[in-house]
């Protein structure tokens, strides 16, 4: 009989979800014996300047689906406008080194979240190696190890930007959504780093969705796993907040159903890159998120 897997993918956004929602979830985590990975934003929380957003098609409505202001916090929502942006990291260097040393998959998200996800389209590529460079020192200096792994903040890529990870030499990056693991190719260039996509809806996009809230939203959750392998990305300021009971909830029936739960390290470490498939990373729709993201094409076998 396969067995279901579940990587789980931790995307640490804000400085609220790092200073409140990374200690819950490490603290759950511990409770049911579960690694994951982790991936943290470094810099400053520019949450404010990501409501430019409101012009997109459904940004608002999926703001008061996951009731935005109650998860996020008002100060969140001016930070980088009308208050300063805090440091995210720096504020608590200690939580990061904790997540290491409690033998978490750790590694970096961005150095601004919000320019990332918002600008990657406009940012030089100068700009680009910089934030890494930013990123990857900040993340080696507090926690005496080199950065292994990145995740890119919404989905977002670039040529530019798979080019600049690929000379980071990572074992690998979760910035797709998708099926199974790859080798991503844009346009004629194949980039040999290996992708981890995010297989599963996350929690932000069905909350609230036809009911889905509570009880009934850990079963929505459990009914998309299938054999093989999912990977299921959960935020700090989500899943280990407001929504951490029902991820305590998911998480326990899966583990109870017999799901075996790693963190995406050890589905990197099982992967051969010569034999990955590869496969067209293009912009695409999601439902229950604004704008478009990237995504894994799985090309049809030609008829024979």
């Amino acid at each position: 009989m396969a067995v279901k897997i579940l990587g789980l993918k931790v995307d640490v956004d804000t400085l609220r979800g790092y200073r409140e929602g990374v200690p819950n979830l490490l603290g759950l985590l511990e409770e049911l014996s579960v690694k994951a990975s982790f991936f943290f934003s470094m810099g400053p929380d520019n949450s404010g300047k990501a409501l430019v957003r409101v012009f997109r098609p459904g940004f608002l409505e999926k703001m008061r689906r996951t009731s935005a202001v109650s998860t996020y916090g008002w100060r969140t929502l001016l930070y980088g406008t009308l208050l300063p942006a805090p440091l995210i990291v720096e504020s608590a260097p200690g939580i990061l080194r904790d997540a290491a040393r409690k033998g978490h998959d750790c590694g970096v998200h961005a150095w601004d979240h919000v320019k990332w996800q918002d600008r990657l389209p406009k940012l030089p590529v100068t700009t680009l190696e910089a934030d890494f460079r930013r990123a990857f020192d900040l993340f080696s200096q507090r926690t005496g190890k080199a950065a292994r792994a990145c995740a890119a903040p919404g989905w977002q890529v670039t040529e530019e930007s798979l080019r600049v990870q690929e000379e980071l030499k990572l074992d690998y990056c979760s910035d797709t959504r998708g099926a199974f693991p790859f080798l991503p190719r844009w346009g004629n260039k194949v980039f040999r780093t290996p992708q981890i996509p995010s297989t599963l809806p996350t929690m932000d996009e069905v909350l609230g969705r036809g009911g889905l809230e509570g009880s009934r939203l850990a079963e929505h959750l459990l009914g998309l796993l299938r054999e093989g392998l999912n990977v299921f990305t959960l935020h700090g300021e989500m899943e280990g907040m407001g929504q951490l009971g029902v991820f305590r909830e998911f998480l326990t029936r899966a583990r109870d159903q017999g799901v075996r739960c790693v963190p995406l390290s050890t589905v990197a470490q099982a992967l051969d890159p010569e034999t990955l498939p590869v496969c067209p990373v293009r912009m695409c729709p999601i439902e229950g998120r604004a704008g478009r993201v990237a995504t894994q094409i799985i090309e049809e076998e030609p008829a024979a």
